[in-house]
């Protein structure tokens, strides 16, 4: 296959048919998206950038439904090298119902490399390649067409230099004994996209909430189910229905009267529309879930000496095997783990083999009946 020198722009079905036949055999394929999110729940796919180990980039133009055929298949056959998958895997999922075969994350594999957690890619690319890259089109309109040169060129970068920091990274993977480890965390985002689940307590990554007693965490956590329900439903960012601190002071202390609920949804232009039904999660008495549901708990009144001891655990491993703390367990992982015994979903796997036995004996934590 000849290199490109310029990406092209695909913007037929024709064009798409064609040009996903030449890559079709070719493996792996750098993905990346560009997509709106701010007016709605799901990102609206604007643009889709591929790229071969040959170098040759397609910029395939998504909007219209005549292109999403011939792209999902693309997508949905691909081994795929991306960088901080996490939304483009939801945008590829809303927009064609597919998800790529395999995944490999580069800020996954930066993070076992020991290039720090959550690195970003124009970053991962100048200590990687030395190479630099252009940031003015992070803001762009991506769904204005027609797209301009600069926003084409900036898209093109975000595969073009995939493959080999893929190649530096697997190197560097090998040489610390972390590359099985990280392609696990890989898959496991990728199962986590294809599930598609809303939080069942997302009460619990409020700190506020922990001052509330179980009746306002359950009216709270009622609030930010139906509020991720809805959204989802009307496609409408979260925020426009209710906002954070609206649903903590509801939950918190309910209005007394229709006129002062009013009066409190205000701010919030969606929730107005939808007063009735947040008046009657407000009104709802606990159920049975709500009364043995976890609770958000204040660490600053736990036990302190067992999370520190658990925290040592953490960082005792973390040195052996040269991971970042935050990387190998997160504190919220520790609190959940003293709260109920119960192992928590996010450190199966190999996270499990490694701290289970020597977290449950530092802070004296049985296995659950």
């Amino acid at each position: 296959m000849s290199v490109i020198p310029n990406p092209a722009l695909v913007e037929r079905p024709d064009a798409a048919r064609g040009a996903i036949e030449a890559l079709a055999a070719a493996a792996p394929l750098a993905l990346d998206t560009e997509f709106m999110r701010e007016r709605t729940y799901f990102p609206q796919l604007a643009l889709v950038q591929v790229a071969d180990v040959e170098g040759r980039i397609l910029l395939i133009d998504p909007v219209g439904a005549a292109m999403r055929a011939p792209l999902a298949a693309l997508v949905g056959a691909a081994d795929a090298l991306m960088h901080s998958a996490s939304e483009d895997l939801v945008a590829f999922r809303h927009a064609l119902g597919v998800l790529p075969r395999r995944l490999y994350d580069t800020q996954i594999a930066a993070a076992f490399a020991g290039l720090g957690p959550g690195v970003g890619y124009q970053a991962l690319v100048k200590t990687l390649l030395d190479v630099d890259l252009a940031k003015a089109e992070t803001r762009s309109d991506w769904l204005r067409r027609p797209l301009s040169d600069q926003q084409l060129s900036y898209a093109a970068d975000d595969v073009r230099h995939l493959h080999s920091a893929v190649a530096e990274l697997d190197r560097r993977l090998e040489q610390r004994g972390h590359r099985e480890r990280a392609l696990a965390d890989m898959a496991r985002m990728l199962d986590q996209a294809r599930e598609d689940r809303d939080d069942p307590q997302p009460h619990l990554a409020m700190r506020p909430a922990a001052q509330f007693d179980r009746p306002s965490q359950a009216r709270l956590r009622r609030l930010l189910r139906w509020r991720d329900r809805t959204a989802r439903e009307k496609d409408l960012p979260k925020r426009w229905l209710l906002d954070n601190d609206i649903a903590l002071s509801l939950a918190r202390r309910p209005p007394a009267s229709a006129s002062a609920l009013a009066a409190m949804l205000e701010a919030a232009r969606a929730a107005r529309r939808l007063q009735d039904a947040i008046a009657e999660l407000l009104a709802a008495p606990m159920d049975e879930d709500e009364a043995v549901m976890p609770l958000a708990v204040d660490q600053e009144r736990a036990d302190r000496s067992r999370l520190k001891a658990l925290q040592a655990v953490v960082a005792e491993r973390a040195a052996a095997l040269d991971l970042p703390e935050g990387l190998l367990c997160a504190r919220r992982h520790l609190e959940a783990l003293l709260l109920d015994g119960v192992w928590p979903t996010s450190l199966e796997g190999w996270r499990r083999e490694v701290l289970e036995a020597p977290l449950r004996k530092a802070g004296g934590i049985t296995t659950p009946a």
